[in-house]
């Protein structure tokens, strides 16, 4: 568990297990310790690099907008910083995003990117979520102390001052329109797409993610490299805690893959 100086970032990871590296990126609001429920399951085959991206966690925030793609330049950063030209990427939610723009602005060090509960645009999510998102802003963060995760950043962050920043911060981010559509459609490493059944995304969403990386197709031997997983009984906010998510995840990583074409 350690610092790293990057891109003028003092950026917290913190290192399970062994194997080959599976880099962890967790949502909004949240911080390395959203993945402790599947940590020990990941461990047994993997040397886990959770992070706390920009103003989450253990990392303060600095003199910049929350970006996917100013983050996605930060991991890529933490990766060089710690000698690692190739690894596994998964993320969740928010972290799905910058896991996304890092295999997008960065794909040569991306093996195999694992994405759970993540759209591929803004009008990926659902109207009510969207909706939800929109309001976030300094008096929505007043409205959330005393909540677990206000109780988590005000125990680990290094300003805890900051928590109305990062709301804005984040409504802001969460505001901003983007399809990456095009650019998914290119991505040359093999993907898992991770879903609940009632997440805050559409399944049409999920199909329609699914089909640009060449899924969806009738059954044939010429399937994609990358899979699809919609886990039952579970929702956007647990999802990334249940035992289903390592279930899904480990064979996608360890599997022989057909290189995409």
């Amino acid at each position: 568990m350690s610092y790293a100086d990057v891109r003028g970032l003092r950026i917290w990871y913190e290192e399970h297990g062994a194997g080959k590296p599976l880099v962890l990126l967790h949502g909004s609001y949240g911080s390395t310790e959203t993945f402790a429920p599947v940590r020990p399951a990941l461990a047994t085959r993997r040397r886990l690099i959770a992070v706390d991206l920009q103003g989450h966690g253990r990392t303060a925030d600095v003199d910049r907008p929350l970006r996917h793609e100013s983050m996605a330049d930060d991991v890529a950063a933490l990766l060089g910083h710690l000698d690692l030209p190739q690894v596994d990427l998964l993320g969740y939610s928010l972290g799905g995003g910058v896991a996304l723009r890092t295999a997008i602005q960065h794909p040569t060090l991306v093996r195999r990117l694992v994405l759970v509960s993540t759209p591929f645009r803004r009008r990926g999510w659902h109207p009510e979520a969207l909706a939800a998102m929109s309001a976030h802003d300094e008096r929505a963060a007043e409205r959330m102390r005393g909540t677990p995760a206000h109780e988590r950043y005000a125990r680990v962050a290094p300003r805890p001052q900051d928590w109305p920043t990062l709301w804005a911060r984040s409504g802001e981010l969460l505001r901003r329109d983007y399809d990456w559509s095009a650019e998914v459609a290119a991505l040359p490493m093999p993907v898992l797409l991770v879903f609940a059944d009632a997440d805050a995304i559409p399944v049409r969403h999920m199909a329609d993610f699914f089909a640009l990386l060449g899924g969806g197709r009738r059954d044939t031997d010429d399937r994609p490299a990358s899979r699809l997983a919609v886990l039952p009984g579970l929702t956007h906010a647990d999802v990334v805690t249940s035992p289903a998510l390592p279930a899904a995840v480990l064979p996608f990583l360890t599997h022989t893959a057909r290189a995409p074409g």
